[in-house]
């Protein structure tokens, strides 16, 4: 008997509210941690003390160029693009419902990569270098596009969306590689490097533009948490709950393309983040999809700065791309993903 009252007088619910906003704040903690150190280390060791007078203004400003140059529109640029990627790693898991979902599984991310080689190695000498970003945002968003409308068949059903984004995901792949065997030495240096992910050579007004589609986009995520929720009970049930399914699913899709888009143009092709975010940050929180937001910008977030300390901190002199870090994660995670998949119970 004890449990029906607690669950009618609400114990149960604010209980598991509790938990889940002691987990944010763990993870907030974490994340300032990791910040504060990633700007005290590199070639230069820092007393993180000094780091955080230089930060509140109080410094004397000789470690201006170290931190607010070199280092913190780094850090900054890295923990955008992480937690861009996990959110949209999120969405996407929750719109395909397959825990395998994520923005370069599916093919987003190969979009980007595609327009931004295509970008690199035909028009940056006539239009310029600085519109790379629009470039990867626009594959993205195309790709995006012929995977919808090619797994439309009277709605789009998650299963369809899986199969030709993977389809979409493979071509664009092999005409990416295509285009770096074909280019010269520069140019495929250039491209391959932005293909790895990395956010060497970070400034402010990436940050600056990156900054924007976070700082709307995140939020904007959390209006769709009831329809997020009530879709992964099946389509014909959500429809039956009062959820316009396609509509939803196609503005959900479209924040996703928005964010991983967006991340990839700035910080390049960095893979598994939006794989693994969502998949820690659901072990932790549980199944509720906004509290999940919070959990997976900041996991995801995490993993790319910790990605990038760790690459320009171990191979000194060496600047290594953050991006072979997090796949070296990444890659036996997705394959005990399928593992688990493969041996679940029926």
């Amino acid at each position: 008997m004890n449990i029906p009252y607690r669950n009618r007088s609400g114990t149960a619910p604010f209980a598991a509210n509790k938990k889940r906003a002691a987990v944010i704040a763990a993870l907030t903690v974490i994340t300032a941690a990791l910040f504060l150190g990633g700007l005290s280390v590199g070639s230069t060791m820092l007393n993180p003390v000094d780091v955080v007078i230089h930060l509140a203004g109080a410094g004397n400003g000789d470690l201006a160029f170290a931190v607010d140059t070199v280092r913190l529109p780094r850090m900054v640029l890295a923990m955008l693009a992480g937690a861009a990627l996990g959110v949209a790693g999120l969405i996407m898991q929750g719109v395909v419902r397959n825990p395998l979902g994520s923005p370069d599984v599916i093919g987003v991310t190969g979009g980007a990569s595609f327009a931004a080689v295509f970008f690199m190695t035909y028009l940056s000498g006539t239009v310029g270098i600085g519109w790379l970003p629009v470039a990867a945002i626009a594959g993205a968003s195309a790709v995006s596009a012929l995977i919808y409308s090619l797994a439309w068949k009277r709605g789009v059903s998650p299963v369809r969306l899986v199969l030709v984004g993977i389809g979409l995901a493979a071509f664009t792949g092999a005409l990416t590689t295509t285009m770096i065997v074909m280019s010269d030495i520069d140019s495929a240096l250039s491209a391959y490097l932005w293909l790895t992910g990395s956010v060497y050579g970070a400034t402010w007004s990436d940050v600056y533009a990156l900054l924007p589609w976070t700082a709307v986009l995140i939020p904007l995520s959390v209006f769709y948490s009831r329809a997020a929720g009530v879709m992964e009970l099946g389509d014909e049930t959500a429809s039956g709950l009062g959820v316009r399914v396609q509509a939803h699913r196609l503005s959900m899709l479209a924040i996703c393309v928005a964010l991983a888009g967006s991340a990839v143009a700035y910080a390049g092709g960095i893979g598994f983040v939006g794989l693994i975010a969502p998949h820690m940050a659901r072990k932790l929180i549980g199944r509720p999809f906004g509290p999940n937001v919070a959990a997976s910008a900041l996991i995801g977030g995490t993993i790319v700065a910790a990605a990038d300390v760790v690459a320009r901190t171990a191979f000194l002199p060496l600047d290594i791309p953050a991006g072979v870090f997090v796949s070296g994660i990444g890659a036996p995670f997705f394959i005990y993903l399928l593992y688990r998949s493969r041996h679940r119970p029926a």
